[in-house]
């Protein structure tokens, strides 16, 4: 996995390194100015001509940084200008020590660009540091940066993003590399900011775990492969060894949510499904999903303590039968549960079930929601668009109402859990938007929470095999053609 820091902690983590481990400030400058010149020399390897460095500085240690650069680009041969922005009394020290020694350089300081095109254009204007909109002289700079042709290099974070959540500060550098400098930033991999990024690239400046100091971040990502999350498979097991799910889902004319979810519990290595829904999906169910079991609306409790997880919502409707099917496997049971799509929004209409299911997992059932924006919105008493502004927090603030895991799920999905940092999954892709995708994750989960994987794991690690599934979809048949069946089948693979 990868770390996700956000502004707070990678100051924190700097002054760790700087202040209790002992590394000076100048060896992480230039460290992080070698990282940037090492970009900026695979960019134009094979070029012809001398080549051209304008770098857009700042008055912090991120502009002191891009003077480090300066200084080695023009070592390496680059005519290279730099365009200092911001007022000098207010630099910081590191920056003021490299300044002086670009005076031993032939490197040109100017008030604005001189030429209308540079080989390579380099972002150090703002770092980590931004933490108001910005205007002025500021905001003039970075759309006449913008407006400058070339290959344009941000040094930690493309200026005008904020750092912890990826909004754009009134305006933007729209970066093709970014180099960030010891952990990734939340910023970077978050919309819209993960739009002005670019390529991105961690590079060790000597900011390492070791700077934690038992304070880990709060956030992180997968980015391993997906086989090596599974669970592992007993050679010598069955199928009830490998998790029976109960699935609630497909009203009338809703039956390929049904089968999609059943599908991609099966290619999740689920050992037995067994379909819950309307008496008129049964021939589509059972000619789509031949492995799976069968059941109506009017199932009896034995279901129950057949399974191993039950899954509730795809496809369901908000019928009586539905609004039956939830109360019954709340009231009656304690399996481990998810709940989806209409499992939400029935709950979201009822204050009664959410208190009995919010008792229920505050003693040790486990719960694991699955709301998109809308949904969560319901849930929260908020509306979809504070949610899609703050959805890490909602997200983590209804995990603690549930006492359960919930997966919030947007272009970007949080899983949040009490007493968990909040794990957001970087895999998928556009073409994912697509009808029944979401009952393809509800499948995915349920099978991993029935092989016996702990239900924080279980979300965080189906959502990245969804998503990485989804990216195999469009990687052979483009994003306009991604289709949930294929998803799923793609999971399998």
């Amino acid at each position: 996995m990868k770390y996700l820091v956000s502004a707070s902690e990678m100051r924190r983590y700097d002054d760790n390194t700087t202040e209790k481990i002992g590394i000076p400030a100048c060896v992480l400058m230039e460290r992080a100015a070698l990282a940037a010149v090492e970009a900026a020399e695979a960019y134009c390897a094979g070029l012809k001509g001398r080549r051209s460095a304008l770098i857009m500085a700042g008055m912090g240690n991120n502009g002191g940084d891009g003077l480090a650069a300066a200084r080695l680009l023009s070592e390496k041969g680059y005519l290279v200008e730099v365009w200092c922005t911001g007022k000098r009394e207010k630099a910081s020290g590191q920056w003021k020590r490299q300044r002086a020694v670009l005076d031993h350089y032939p490197v040109e300081f100017s008030e604005r660009p001189t030429m209308p095109r540079y080989t390579v254009l380099i972002d150090a204007l703002f770092g980590v540091g931004l933490t108001r909109e910005l205007s002025g002289e500021y905001e003039e700079a970075v759309r006449i940066f913008n407006g400058l042709e070339g290959w344009k290099l941000a040094l930690d974070l493309p200026s005008g993003i904020d750092s912890d959540t990826g909004k754009v500060r009134g305006c933007a550098v729209k970066a093709d590399k970014t180099v960030t400098f010891g952990f990734c930033k939340r910023g970077l991999v978050l919309y819209p900011g993960y739009g002005y990024a670019g390529d991105v690239v961690t590079a060790d400046i000597g900011i390492t775990e070791r700077c934690f100091l038992g304070e880990t971040p709060g956030m992180y990502a997968y980015d391993e492969e997906p086989r090596a999350l599974m669970p592992e498979r007993d050679g010598s097991g069955n199928k009830g060894t490998f998790g029976k799910v109960l699935l609630a889902a497909g009203s009338v004319n809703m039956a390929g949510a049904a089968v999609l979810a059943a599908r991609a519990a099966y290619r999740a290595g689920a050992g037995m499904v067994k379909v819950i829904t309307a008496a008129e999906n049964r021939i589509i169910v059972q000619q789509a999903v031949p492995e799976a079991l069968f059941g109506t609306w009017e199932f009896p409790e034995e279901d129950l303590e057949w399974a191993d997880v039950i899954a509730v919502g795809p496809g369901l409707g908000k019928g009586d039968a539905a609004k039956r099917c939830l109360e019954q496997v709340i009231q009656n049971s304690r399996k481990p549960l998810l709940v989806d799509a209409d499992g939400l929004n029935l709950l979201s209409e009822d204050v009664r079930l959410r208190a009995v299911l919010a008792e229920q997992a505050a003693t040790g059932r486990i719960l694991v929601l699955t709301p998109h924006v809308g949904e969560l919105a319901r849930l929260a008493g908020k509306t979809a668009a504070e949610c899609k502004d703050e959805l890490p927090g909602i997200g983590q603030g209804l995990a603690e109402t549930f006492h359960g895991v919930v997966a919030a799920k947007d272009a970007r999905t949080f899983i949040c859990g009490e007493g968990h940092a909040v794990c957001v999954n970087l895999s998928g892709n556009c073409g994912m938007a697509t009808a029944g995708s979401g009952d393809v994750l509800a499948g995915i989960i349920a099978a991993l929470l029935a092989q016996g994987m702990e239900a924080f794991e279980a979300a965080a690690v189906g959502s990245y095999i969804h998503g990485r599934a989804g990216d195999r979809v469009s990687g052979e048949k483009g994003t306009y053609a991604c289709m949930a069946w294929d998803i799923a089948e793609a999971a399998g693979r």
